[in-house]
């Protein structure tokens, strides 16, 4: 069976992501549909926007199929692996460069490959429920899909926040650090597909549903002092310097519970990807994926969060002192 359902009408060819169970997790086979479908409506003129939505009402897709990519490298399938992150990272670049208007309506979770296939494209919508978040250093991974690419491209700090962290960003924050384009409540987000799909023109269909979101709670300020360029460690000796702050100490948790060896990679990669284009940062994801998914930081991490779910990982080294250099450098080619 296929995850994806499309349909094309008005001028409108429409994505459904249709894995309830699994939040949309991308798999092979939805990537596989995909891009196919893609390619064909770019050439098509009947097909005149894309519209990308969810069928589930909890998520619009959490991320890549990690579980099952965890599978294939404990198994040693290396082949497997590749051919995964090679075809979702093409899809992503065929997002990026879309030829034609790509409108993704994000009314739950968007994590990781989800926002592979939303955040390139020329048109986010967001709810108040929309939860978006690169939390790949938490199973020893580290953010893909392009997003060393994007996220050194967000306000001063907040990418390298984002990476490392894996922090969760909700609804018109989303806009306000440039990871969503539009901000729609959840009661309109329906109506809004529908118009859209009637042949409305976008900017008509956003006209009245769409809401200011250029004040934001998050703590840029915090986060551009905390989050600069400097080495993950010193990232944290400042964190933990700051005695009474609720938010810092709950950036330290978040960090704690990282593989150390994945808070390094993510930062030197965020720090080339600033200075590299998208398609370089693709390059590098794909060398990255391909190294670190054979490291036991990968298998433990997805482990302790996807598979048996106790969120007690163990991971080598534990402390970022011992991170070798010599296999970060591997990793990141």
């Amino acid at each position: 069976m296929s995850f994806i359902r499309t349909s094309v009408g008005n001028g409108v060819g429409e994505i459904i992501l249709d894995r309830p169970k699994a939040l949309n997790a991308l798999d092979q086979t939805m990537v596989d549909d995909m891009f196919p479908i893609l390619t064909e409506w770019a050439d098509d003129p009947s097909v005149e926007l894309v519209l990308v939505t969810s069928a589930s009402d909890r998520a619009f897709c959490a991320g890549g199929d990690i579980r099952a990519i965890r599978d294939a490298a404990v198994a040693g399938d290396t082949a497997a692996v590749t051919r995964y992150f090679s075809a979702e990272y093409e899809l992503d670049q065929l997002v990026a460069e879309y030829p034609k208007p790509y409108v993704s309506l994000i009314d739950g979770a968007a994590m990781g490959g989800g926002l592979g296939i939303s955040v390139h494209g020329e048109v986010r919508v967001v709810s108040e429920k929309a939860v978006i978040a690169m939390p790949e250093t938490a199973i020893g991974f580290m953010p893909d899909i392009g997003s060393t690419y994007f996220l050194p491209r967000l306000p001063a700090g907040v990418g390298l926040w984002l990476g490392l962290t894996g922090a969760r960003v909700r609804g018109a924050d989303a806009v306000a650090v440039g990871l969503a384009t539009h901000y729609v409540p959840s009661a309109k987000i329906g109506e809004l597909a529908d118009a859209i799909r009637s042949g409305t023109p976008l900017a008509q269909a956003l006209n009245g549903r769409a809401e200011d979101a250029s004040r934001t709670d998050l703590p840029l300020a915090k986060i551009a002092e905390y989050f600069s360029d400097d080495p993950v460690n010193a990232i944290i000796g400042g964190l933990r310097g700051a005695v009474g702050d609720d938010w810092a100490a709950e950036m330290v948790t978040l960090l704690e519970q990282a593989s150390p060896t994945s808070l390094v990679v993510t930062a030197a990669m965020i720090e080339l990807g600033a200075r590299s284009t998208l398609d370089e940062c693709l390059e590098r994801e794909l060398h990255a994926a391909e190294q670190i998914t054979r490291t036991p930081d990968f298998a433990e991490g997805v482990r302790a969060v996807l598979v048996d779910k106790d969120r007690n990982p163990e991971f080598s080294p534990a402390d970022l002192r011992d991170v070798d250099p010599e296999l970060v450098t591997r990793i990141i080619g």
